[in-house]
């Protein structure tokens, strides 16, 4: 039966279709982003039935789920992220900046499971010359590494079921499309539909698919937001590209925790894994200089020392300035209006920055007294102790509350040789001080005991 052309107008953020074009989403709410698709579809036969099939069902005591049948990256801070490494039979979304090593980790990935299993790496946007290229300078050779160039993602699911690999990639799902769809690849509906395919190719054989995703200008994953939803996992590679260091994290694991990130350090091999990311965050840090603090974050089940900066000065602008770099600026503001308030520090007249060093982005609210101490520290011109380390929540009446796994916090900062401790009351309980012979603790409960730092005094209980 003949297909006809429909067109339809869809948003890219949830994928809600539309008979016309809107300025605005009516389901998600999102401005500018209803765009026009063509759909080929089969008009209905009148007297078509759709005939009734019964699903299958099993008791949840007969269905196995073995955890050791994860394949093992030989990458531990890849595997780290991903929960313990690859489930057979899941979906895992890539995406990260132009440049950032999303195929360069995915190559080393194929080259490390090539060596046991049969990989298929499929490209959609280099030639088969040029993925050899970046073999070879990364000193990957294999019979079991198999490449292809092609973007029919029918033709893929085809050479899945006939090829029967243990490892998939699809560099990148932006290239991909279907012929029967008449909108051009990259669309809304052919990320879509293109995705449906490798899922249902995925979950039939068994066989894990890492896809490759673009993002946008915003840093947000391009395409429509369904598209996170269909995924069993999403990993973002960040990192500043003009820095050597790069983070994988976990925004959505159906298998693992999305807590955990892998520290990488791109090198003219490919990326390498860096195993003490603490001691690499805080290389070169002054002493003696004020305006600076390291704090102690949990990121998983791993604790990690970044070192957080701040500059306060003197403003030439009617509306003074706030810069962030790896903080989040209205948690800043916030801060600020704290130390106002509470403290009785000025900053109306003043420009403030704040920056963490290395490139690392902290969401953690156990840095509130890190970044408070460091915009007191330069605004008085008075540096904090060298060895010092500060965490905890800074609440809106000036008190400073308690975190989590404060022990572990502790034992990292102590084995890099930190040992002045500025925690919260709540946290000193939960820390076991023989652990620590020679360290100091202030325990402080609001901003007025933290304040006595700078004044020589203990801030609190030691």
């Amino acid at each position: 039966m003949a297909m006809k052309s429909k067109t339809v107008y869809v948003c890219t953020q949830c994928g809600c279709q539309l008979p016309k074009w809107q300025g605005r989403c009516p389901d998600c709410g999102e401005w500018n982003s209803i765009v026009q698709e063509e759909l080929q579809v089969s008009p209905a036969s009148a007297n078509r039935r759709s005939a009734a099939v019964t699903m299958e069902a099993q008791p949840l005591s007969a269905i196995t789920a073995d955890e050791g049948q994860r394949l093992k990256t030989g990458i531990a801070e890849f595997d780290r992220v991903l929960g313990g490494g690859i489930v057979p039979g899941s979906v895992v979304l890539l995406c990260g900046d132009p440049g950032i090593g999303k195929s360069t980790i995915l190559l080393q990935v194929c080259h490390h499971l090539s060596q046991q299993n049969k990989v298929l790496y499929v490209s959609g946007e280099e030639s088969l010359r040029q993925i050899k290229l970046r073999a070879n300078r990364l000193n990957i050779n294999g019979d079991d590494l198999l490449l292809s160039a092609a973007t029919d993602a029918a033709s893929i699911v085809e050479s899945i079921k006939a090829l029967q690999p243990d490892l998939v990639v699809i560099d990148s799902i932006q290239t991909m499309n279907l012929q029967e769809i008449s909108s051009s690849p990259g669309s809304v509906t052919q990320v879509r539909e293109c995705t449906q395919q490798f899922i249902a190719a995925a979950k039939g054989a068994g066989v894990p698919i890492f896809l490759v995703g673009h993002v946008n200008k915003d840093g947000g994953i391009a395409g429509p937001k369904v598209l996170e939803h269909m995924v069993d996992t999403v990993l973002y590679f960040e990192g500043d590209r003009n820095l050597s260091y790069r983070i994988l994290r976990a925004i959505k694991n159906r298998y693992g925790s999305t807590n955990e990130i892998g520290v990488f350090e791109m090198e003219a091999v490919g990326l390498a894994e860096v195993e003490n990311p603490s001691k690499m965050l805080l290389e070169g840090r002054p002493e003696g200089v004020s305006g600076t603090c390291v704090v102690s974050l949990m990121e998983g089940t791993r604790p990690i020392l970044a070192e957080v900066q701040a500059l306060v000065a003197k403003s030439a602008l009617n509306a003074p300035r706030r810069v962030t770099t790896g903080f989040d600026f209205n948690r800043t503001n916030l801060l600020i209006a704290v130390l106002e308030k509470r403290a009785g520090f000025r900053f109306g007249t003043l420009d403030a920055y704040v920056n963490v060093a290395g490139g690392l982005h902290i969401d953690e609210p156990a840095a509130d007294l890190a970044v408070a101490l460091a915009l007191i520290s330069n605004l008085v011109d008075k540096p904090l102790p060298a060895d010092a380390v500060a965490f905890g929540e800074l609440g809106l009446t000036g008190e400073i509350r308690g975190v989590s796994q404060p022990q572990q916090r502790v034992s990292e900062a102590y084995r890099l040789g930190l040992r002045t401790f500025i925690l919260p009351s709540q946290c000193l309980n939960a820390v076991k001080e023989s652990d620590f012979p020679d360290a100091k603790f202030y325990a402080v409960r609001n901003l007025s005991q933290a304040l006595r730092l700078f004044r020589g005094a203990s801030g609190g209980e030691e």
